[in-house]
């Protein structure tokens, strides 16, 4: 009796993992569009993380996390009229 609930479970797991690719699937084709002037900033902001020279804006303290260098560099962007989305409201 065991083995037969097993095989039932297994089944159905495996329908829920199709569907679930499915949906992620479509929300690709409507995912964010960066310009590739903000690719760019965003590139160089990186790279200077990278070599410990990337330096934050009005403290000047050494930036430490990679998200924050990305966010430096988009907002960067931003000042310079690149195609960035809007910033996810808080």
């Amino acid at each position: 009796m065991a083995t037969k609930k097993s095989a039932s479970r297994k089944s159905s797991s495996t329908s829920r993992k199709k569907s679930a690719s499915k949906k992620s699937a479509s929300k690709k084709s409507s995912s964010r569009k960066y310009s590739p002037k903000a690719q760019k900033s965003v590139e160089r902001e990186m790279h200077e993380f990278k070599r410990g020279k990337l330096k934050s804006g009005r403290s000047g303290k050494k930036v430490t996390n990679p998200k924050q260098a990305i966010a430096i560099g988009l907002s960067e962007a931003r000042r310079k009229g690149a195609k960035v989305p809007k910033k996810k409201a808080a």
